[in-house]
């Protein structure tokens, strides 16, 4: 019986230990944590993290999101980036959203869009003209979500337009560069590119979550196939995917790689694996770069291309 009751007694004073000790480390010891930004607080489970704590212009807490009608429109716009293919799905032809490449609704850990919508309208290359805010959002669904554009007096592209302009307020108006949010692309000579060396290191380092047939799962995005991102996307260049792969994947130690630690011919390789396999097409991709300056990674020939070059064969 006193055997018993010490070890009841043991038991709990552990149990009680414990708790303090939880309490204490995950309440109480604030103090070292990186505050947690503003844009970093949820307004649904899992929907964000911390925004980098260096950042040059911290986006507001989603806690000073006004009430009312404006505030409902962010709230939307936030639910939108970050479950575009559910919230959206009439608007979506694959399995990706906004969230894919601009995670953590866009403040966090890969491709920060704090500032975008100030930087709007400017010129872009491969529309040959200058394109709005609005432009390039439908550039996203059509191309890299395979789907088709919002209209642009609807409410769902006035709450996109609505989250961005919240998550950019810090940043000053006439801002035309994001220094803190550019990601260079994969430097190196495009004729060594070596697509079976690709496929071995997406067998170490990618194929985990992304599966052997580019499938994607519970941890990972499809990388090829119908429900991924069709040939006009920004993914489907081998520079842009490789500059992506290099300083972001893999998102867990794997195969020997982490994030930041594949070289620019390893990150092209993987890239150029990935884009060898088939994907949706883009019909109008034809009528890219109409000025024919098409990048030397472009995935496919546009029209002014064409032309240029039967300009300089005669």
């Amino acid at each position: 019986m006193n055997k018993l009751f010490i070890s009841s007694v043991a038991a709990f004073v552990v149990t009680i230990a414990l708790g303090f000790t939880v309490f204490f480390l995950f309440v109480l010891d604030s103090k070292g944590k990186p505050e947690v930004s503003s844009a970093a607080s949820s307004l649904m489970p899992g929907e964000q993290t911390e925004t980098k704590q260096d950042h040059p212009y911290l986006p507001p807490s989603l806690d000073d999101i006004p009430e009312g009608e404006d505030g409902e429109l962010i709230k939307l716009g936030l639910r939108e980036h970050n479950e575009t293919n559910m919230v959206l799905d009439g608007y979506v032809g694959n399995n990706l959203s906004c969230a894919s490449c601009h995670a953590d609704g866009g403040v966090g850990s890969s491709l920060d869009l704090v500032g975008i919508s100030k930087t709007y309208p400017q010129y872009n290359p491969r529309a040959g003209k200058e394109v709005t805010i609005e432009d390039r959002i439908n550039g996203c669904f059509k191309r890299s979500m395979n789907g088709k554009p919002l209209p642009l007096d609807s409410q769902e592209m006035k709450a996109m337009v609505a989250y961005y302009n919240y998550i950019s307020i810090n940043v000053p108006d006439g801002t035309k560069e994001r220094p803190w949010a550019k990601m260079p692309k994969a430097e190196g000579d495009l004729a060594i590119l070596d697509v079976e060396a690709g496929r071995e290191l997406y067998n170490k380092a990618c194929i985990t979550c992304h599966g052997e047939g580019g499938e994607g799962g519970a941890s990972g995005l499809p990388l090829w196939g119908e429900k991924s991102y069709n040939i006009g996307a920004g993914m489907a260049r081998v520079r842009t995917a490789g500059g992506f792969i290099k300083k972001y994947m893999p998102k867990a130690p794997m195969g020997g790689y982490e994030a930041g630690s594949f070289t620019d011919e390893e990150a092209m390789n993987i890239a150029a694996y990935i884009n060898s396999m088939a994907r949706p097409d883009f019909p109008d991709k034809i009528y890219d770069w109409p000025k024919g300056d098409a990048p030397d990674d472009a995935a496919y020939e546009t029209l002014a291309g064409k032309r240029i070059r039967t300009i300089i064969k005669r």
